[in-house]
């Protein structure tokens, strides 16, 4: 499952190509933009996919991240398939974006959490439980709360003149 990379290259990518074709490039533009397509295909795509694997290949994600294959797993994709389309429906509506991010934030250092506990515990280093998951666990729900905290701020701005 190292394909991780793709869900933060292709949005940031094609938030970029997108933000560029179009005449309106403020701040608050590329901002709104970025969010579109990190909460529609990092988040959206992203979880779905990782959601599907954990559902039809729970063996193959267990032995990426060096645990048992428990039916839990699939719980766990689930739960992960139930962000994806909030990440999808945050495309056409605004007032998704927060409770997306939130609800991805909380999951997602829950996992880093649990990851970093099996790293001390058991030494497990895998792919799919240290390493550049185990950073993007933290890291991107931090980037998407300050680019929503960031989106409402240049917005209000924007706003107010």
């Amino acid at each position: 499952m190292e394909m991780w990379y793709i869900f933060v290259a292709v949005p940031l990518v094609g938030a970029l190509i997108h933000f560029f074709i179009r005449k309106e490039r403020t701040k608050n533009r590329l901002i709104e933009v970025l969010l579109l397509w990190f909460l529609g295909f990092g988040i959206g795509v992203g979880s779905i996919f990782s959601g599907l694997a954990q559902v039809f290949s729970p063996e193959m994600v267990a032995q990426s991240v060096g645990w048992p294959n428990t039916p839990f797993l699939r719980e766990v994709g689930f739960a992960n398939i139930s962000y994806g389309i909030l990440g999808l429906i945050s495309i056409k509506y605004r007032s998704f974006w927060a409770p997306t991010i939130i609800a991805y934030a909380v999951f997602m250092w829950g996992a880093a959490i649990g990851h970093i506990y099996n790293i001390n515990q058991t030494g497990n280093l895998a792919a799919g439980n240290a390493g550049a998951v185990l950073y993007l666990d933290i890291l991107m729900p931090i980037v998407f709360i300050l680019l929503l905290l960031a989106y409402h701020k240049t917005k209000d701005v924007a706003d107010t003149k």
